[in-house]
């Protein structure tokens, strides 16, 4: 049937087929467009021809931001960041993938490797990835991040927590809380992002490490490749999690289906978690997570193999049971860091989700609206680089990563 659809002024019709849609939807009002969009970012052919679940799903209108903004490169010398933290007192925490976790202070001075980590297997995507400070780290120093842990049988995504020193020198009582299953011979798709609920538990982003084998354990209950966990500070499974009663579930799941997600965030607002992960070709998606859903992968997606084969036979896009993207990428952004801003320097951004792009070499600022994107913007895209992690600073200020060892600071003017 067609519906009509009013949307920030603009009318548009929809054909709205219940067979491509959730299970759960019974309506759906998209704010297509707001005010002052442009043509979408993306102008390129997509991989696919495949149909958008809905209008919105992907190529949105662009946007252009009004205010004055500006930045600047603080240090090019990191090696290989991969995820950043701040400080109370400004500075910021970061990790290097090959194994080191060092502080940047607002000079662009780099500290000495942070001594007592554990190690790491630094190999292809692997390393010393994402990090989080204890919501009470001003009185109790803790600091939890993900690690690539070998083992004689392989590797998996491990979390570890200690105690910064004050002197800020050492890692105090490192020990790993927490270790993913199942233990894989590979070298990709280990998530590795995390960040704090409202109840002081820690969701950990987990990725299915790629290969054909263990892909489809992102569908299987038993493992915790392709999921987003649950746990306390400990590494237990947090007590309210959806399956903690499913005796063929492993308790700390909180959701599945997901192929590689580096990015997870909470909105300031309305409280709903957000996460982005990487598809095949074509098909990043950024979606809004739910306790116990499942978001399809490898069932269901919207890109295609590396090798331009098609994934399953046949290829769907849509599955009762199984939860659509809010927006989708084709071709990819390649969606690392991600983080909500709260409108502190740029008013204009507030409550814009920023998601560093990797191979898009950009970072994407989407304005997002009853949970729906409306607008899509690009910026430092002529810096060229691949972002890796981007977080909001004390004072309003957005800092970025890049894989080639930079960290930019972007400011209003």
């Amino acid at each position: 049937m067609k519906n009509l659809i009013l949307t920030a002024g603009v009318a548009t019709t929809l054909l709205l087929s219940s067979s491509i849609l959730p299970q759960h939807t019974s309506y759906i009002h998209i704010p297509l467009f707001q005010k002052d969009t442009v043509a979408p970012v993306e102008k390129n052919k997509a991989n696919t021809n495949y149909k958008p679940a809905f209008a919105g799903q992907t190529r949105i209108g662009g946007l252009k931001t009004k205010a004055g903004y500006d930045f600047k490169v603080v240090t090019n010398k990191l090696k290989s960041p991969w995820g950043i933290a701040v400080l109370p007192d400004g500075k910021l925490l970061i990790t290097e993938k090959e194994g080191t976790m060092r502080i940047v202070n607002a000079a662009g001075n780099i500290s000495e490797a942070i001594a007592g980590l554990p190690k790491v297997e630094a190999r292809a995507q692997g390393g010393l990835l994402g990090l989080v400070l204890d919501p009470q780290f001003g009185s109790n120093r803790t600091v939890y991040w993900a690690f690539t842990e070998p083992t004689t049988n392989g590797n998996h995504t491990a979390i570890a927590k200690g105690s910064l020193s004050k002197d800020e020198k050492t890692m105090q009582n490192a020990k790993v809380i927490y270790r993913s299953t199942n233990t894989h011979r590979g070298a990709l798709h280990y998530g590795g992002r995390m960040v704090f609920d409202k109840s002081g538990n820690l969701l950990v982003t987990i990725g299915e490490r790629s290969d054909q084998v263990t892909r489809v354990l992102a569908q299987d209950l038993k493992s915790s490749l392709g999921k987003i966990i649950r746990i306390t500070k400990e590494g237990k499974p947090a007590s309210n999690n959806p399956f903690v009663s499913n005796k063929n579930a492993l308790p700390e799941i909180y959701s599945y289906g997901h192929r590689n997600p580096q990015g997870i965030a909470f909105h300031p607002t309305n409280g709903t978690l957000w996460a982005a992960e990487f598809g095949p070709r074509g098909g990043d998606e950024l979606n809004l997570i739910q306790a116990g859903k499942n978001y399809g992968w490898p069932i269901i997606t919207y890109g295609i193999e590396y090798s331009g084969k098609q994934i399953g036979e046949p290829t769907i896009q849509a599955k009762k049971g199984m939860e659509q993207p809010i927006y989708y990428w084709d071709p990819v952004l390649s969606p690392s860091g991600m983080t909500f801003y709260s409108g502190k320097g740029i008013s204009e951004w507030k409550n814009n989700l920023f998601i560093a792009g990797l191979s898009s070499t950009h970072i994407a600022r989407l304005v997002i609206s009853n949970n729906k994107v409306v607008g899509e913007e690009r910026l430092l895209s002529r810096e060229a680089e691949r972002f890796r992690d981007v977080i909001e600073g004390k004072n309003g200020e957005l800092y970025t990563i890049t894989d080639a060892g930079k960290l930019y600071k972007i400011t209003k003017k």
